[in-house]
């Protein structure tokens, strides 16, 4: 038997990154008594490298919400503020003021120093959103801060085969369909994904990324494993692909990864850096006026 040498031998299927661990998440307040359930950020789950905390604020009662998060200092990493539902005001010390709505992001790099505040701009009815914090590395976590704003209308949204829907606020798909946010030191990709009953999201997860998906309504399953709505699923270091099979009531999700930066971390309250020297030199900073 001749074999030809231009032959290729098949591609192996992608492996399949399973779920690692599913957290439930604990009640919180924060801000001026702000009603909220935080992921990541607690005992059960410290960090997810680079992500350092996850908020998630979902409530029709206004007691829960109204106070907001009146202006507070941050140093050292990025926050994302991402609406499903409702509106919210921000403002900080470099000038900038807007509103977000249903859909909307907020990206904001704290670096060396900002004060800014998160207002809801509503007194009744749904406010559902979340907020993460993503780590800078140590290098750049005294650059000069910035903030980026992106209403609904600028989120495009990619729309495959089967029917499921991607908004893709950061980062680039497999397809090509390119987000507002970008040039993130961590290589951020974030969508918002609904998926119809019985279809499958399938979506390439480069190595050395962190991962999670949280589930904000139906079910899903991940590697065999369910995850159901209010659950964060952490996926596990090993595989090149996330597969996620929406149950029969279909299933909508934040899907999440980005470049772990394997660096020490410090923190301080609304500050994070390397060292603790560090953390007492930015509260310093921050009582002398130097944000």
């Amino acid at each position: 038997m001749t074999l030809d040498p231009l032959a290729r031998a098949p591609t192996a299927p992608p492996a399949e990154r399973r779920l690692a661990r599913v957290v439930p998440g604990v009640a919180a307040s924060d801000g001026a008594g702000v009603k909220l359930t935080r992921m990541i950020g607690t005992r059960a789950l410290d960090m997810l490298d680079p992500f350092l905390m996850l908020d998630v604020l979902h409530s029709d009662n206004p007691h829960d919400y109204i106070a907001g998060f009146p202006p507070h200092p941050h140093r050292g990493f990025e926050t994302v503020t991402y609406l499903m539902a409702g509106r919210v005001e921000h403002r900080d010390t470099l000038g900038n003021a807007g509103v977000i709505e249903t859909g909307g992001v907020q990206w904001m790099t704290a670096g060396r120093g900002i004060v800014h505040s998160e207002m809801p701009v509503q007194e009744n009815g749904l406010l559902w959103g979340i907020q993460l914090w993503v780590n800078l590395p140590a290098h750049l976590k005294m650059q000069d801060p910035g903030y980026r704003e992106f209403p609904a209308a600028s989120i495009p949204e990619e729309t495959r085969a089967d029917g499921t829907r991607l908004r893709v606020v950061a980062g680039t798909t497999s397809e090509g369909t390119a987000g507002p946010v970008q040039g993130v030191v961590t290589d951020p990709l974030f969508l918002d994904v609904t998926v119809p009953a019985g279809g499958v999201l399938r979506e390439p997860i480069p190595d050395g990324h962190a991962a999670f998906v949280l589930m904000l309504e139906g079910t899903a399953t991940i590697g065999g494993d369910s995850l159901a709505a209010g659950r964060l699923g952490v996926l596990g270091p090993n595989g090149t692909d996330l597969a996620l099979h929406a149950g029969p009531d279909g299933a909508r999700a934040l899907v999440v990864h980005a470049r772990r930066l394997d660096e020490p971390v410090a923190r301080g309250g609304p500050f994070v850096m390397t060292t603790e020297a560090e953390i007492h030199q930015a509260i310093r900073d921050y009582q002398a006026g130097r944000f």
